[in-house]
């Protein structure tokens, strides 16, 4: 079967799709990959053996005009390429081309990774973008999410009919891959903490400064690091004239962009992500698999990450005060304590969030929905 993975970047497949790419193709699936063009659209190609079709799309916003033809450029993709089932992922292929395939009488399999702005701000914007989700997902076949909140949240607002959703452990980890680093130090002196994610508000970037501020005051010496992208788009990002401003006080290292996150893992004694809100966060689920103690938001997505008090700490959202006393607490814990809570971590990983249980459950819903769609294209 022709099956079309289709998200709002290359980069997006290639970095939280790569094994499910991997997985369809050993099952004998020939993949599409649907995105617009970045650095790694060609190593979709060269690497991992996709056909890589480019479809222009912004990520911010929503216009009317543009969305229209933004719906009828995944409809002439349909069209044109024929794959029997398509794999959806973020706000508007999730909208726009699940509408588009709809028309094409292409089924669809969507994906919802994590809420957005949607959920966190209540504006016109907000509303519309509801109305377009009630609209567009009386169409797939099959609904994932990737925590239980969210699913609830969108059977309380009549956005999905409740039959065809279906849970995911967030993407999965790669369990055999992202391992405990057995020669690792249990402390590093000084303590280090980091904070992987894109330089945005709802991410809890503010706070995050703040708290280290707190705990330096505190514990002078120990390291915060932060390793994500600055994104000024939308406005919903921290310009970079005040972010630069924020990085002046000495108070966090930025260690911008990498392509080898598990090295920067490795090198932590703590994962911190104070998050609004989340699906189920891949950063999370590697340094649980790694073995690392985190402390995070108790929020959506989020909290399925933590035992609270066994592999980490859950904090108050929004609140740098909360989310500094946690973090003192995991510096302050005995080295058997933190060896203790990071093979819990491990433990959890393995247990919950393996990604074959995710794998599984696409390899299963592609064979169901794309059978169904070849019978009915030869009795046609």
């Amino acid at each position: 079967m022709r099956v079309a993975i289709v998200i709002n970047t290359s980069w997006n497949i290639w970095n939280f799709r790569r094994n499910l790419v991997r997985a369809l193709q050993a099952a004998g699936h020939e993949v599409l990959a649907i995105a617009p063009p970045d650095a790694y659209s060609a190593r979709l190609e060269t690497e991992l053996g996709c056909r890589y079709v480019p479809i222009a799309m912004e990520n911010k916003g929503t216009n009317p005009a543009k969305d229209a033809l933004l719906t009828k450029r995944f409809y002439d993709i349909y069209r044109r390429e024929r794959p029997d089932v398509v794999l959806q992922y973020t706000i508007k292929p999730n909208i726009y081309g699940t509408i588009a395939a709809k028309l094409a009488g292409v089924p669809s399999v969507n994906n919802v990774s994590g809420l957005g702005t949607v959920f966190i701000v209540k504006n016109l914007v907000s509303k519309v973008a509801l109305g377009l989700y009630r609209f567009a997902f009386q169409f797939p076949k099959r609904v994932f999410f990737q925590n239980d909140d969210d699913r609830q949240l969108f059977l309380q607002h009549n956005l999905v009919r409740q039959e065809i959703t279906d849970l995911l452990p967030g993407s999965g980890i790669d369990v055999d891959k992202y391992r405990p680093d057995p020669a690792a130090p249990v402390r590093h002196e000084p303590f280090v903490f980091l904070m992987i994610a894109r330089v945005l508000y709802e991410k809890g970037v503010e706070e995050y400064f703040e708290a280290a501020r707190q705990v330096r005051a505190q514990v002078p010496g120990t390291r915060f690091q932060l390793l994500g992208g600055i994104d000024e788009s939308g406005g919903v990002g921290v310009k970079r004239a005040v972010f630069e401003e924020w990085l002046q006080a000495g108070n966090i290292e930025y260690l911008g962009t990498s392509d080898d996150v598990p090295a920067h893992i490795r090198q932590a004694n703590c994962v911190v992500l104070p998050s609004y809100r989340e699906g189920t966060p891949k950063t999370l689920l590697e340094a649980a698999a790694m073995g690392k103690p985190l402390v995070t938001t108790d929020v959506p997505g989020c909290r399925e990450t933590v035992l609270d008090g066994h592999n980490g700490y859950l904090c108050q959202v929004r609140s740098a005060d909360d989310l500094g006393a946690k973090m003192l607490q995991v510096l302050r814990l005995p080295d058997a304590e933190l060896r203790r809570m990071g093979e819990a971590s491990r433990q959890l990983a393995e247990q919950k969030f393996d990604e074959r249980i995710v794998l599984q459950k696409y390899l299963q819903i592609v064979d169901k929905v794309g059978l169904r769609r070849q019978g009915s294209r030869q009795t046609a």
